[in-house]
């Protein structure tokens, strides 16, 4: 499956996720992609969670995550819901989360990229490294004066705004994440969502590519599209 969704757009994947009842298309807003190796980004989640280093909720995990980190997996981190925001920056805290050696390593591990939800540093770094790295922003300042290791491979709670009432996406551990310069699509891993689309995006890219050479033709756009997805 991995290889089927590196070979699409995150565009595509959301068609396919419309198609079957996911409203947002699997979207995540708000982050930027800070470096690349020219592909699209497919992986399952490894997910890292930071909370407040006063949080009295969670135990303050050693080791670190980044050892473990399986190959083809996309390491996700993100911040417990108390340190998200709904505006700009989107998290309280403006130390990053991740560097530069965080990267090397993990792309020495064969991962095919990360997704921080908060400020990431070291930018340099991560572009000679070509990794694929998305991020909501930017920092200098390392992560452990304020926040602690909270959990590896657990649910993350990401708070977003694009619905009109504020709601959370959850990312659990094994989901299928894809990203590229459009963005960054979660598709669940269990269940069989990620087989429907494998059957759907393909038939999808195909008729828009004859609705866009039906437009080169003259075609009207309406026209096309209703006659080219007939049956989709």
């Amino acid at each position: 499956m991995l290889k089927f969704f590196s070979q699409y757009s995150t565009c595509d994947v959301s068609d396919a996720l419309l198609k079957f009842g996911v409203s947002n298309g699997g979207f995540f807003p708000n982050l930027t992609r800070f470096s690349t190796n020219g592909t699209t980004m497919a992986g399952k989640a490894y997910t890292v969670l930071f909370a407040a280093r006063n949080d009295p909720n969670y135990e303050e995990i050693k080791g670190g995550y980044i050892d473990n980190l399986p190959e083809d997996a996309v390491l996700v981190i993100g911040l417990t819901p108390e340190l998200q925001k709904l505006d700009a920056p989107y998290v309280k805290i403006n130390n990053a989360l991740y560097g530069g050696l965080m990267s090397t390593r993990a792309n020495y591990l064969k991962s095919p990229g990360t997704v921080v939800f908060g400020r990431i540093r070291d930018l340099k770094e991560h572009q000679d490294l070509q990794r694929n790295v998305f991020a909501y922003g930017l920092g200098t300042a390392a992560h452990a004066p304020v926040v602690k290791l909270a959990g590896i491979n657990v649910p993350l709670k990401i708070t977003l705004d694009s619905h009109p009432e504020p709601y959370q996406e959850t990312i659990n551990p094994g989901d299928y994440i894809i990203g590229d310069e459009n963005g960054v699509v979660r598709v669940e891993g269990s269940g069989d969502l990620a087989q429907k689309c494998i059957e759907y995006i393909p038939k999808r890219v195909a008729a828009d590519q004859l609705v866009a050479e039906d437009i080169q033709s003259g075609a009207k756009c309406n026209e096309a599209q209703k006659r080219r997805r007939a049956g989709l």
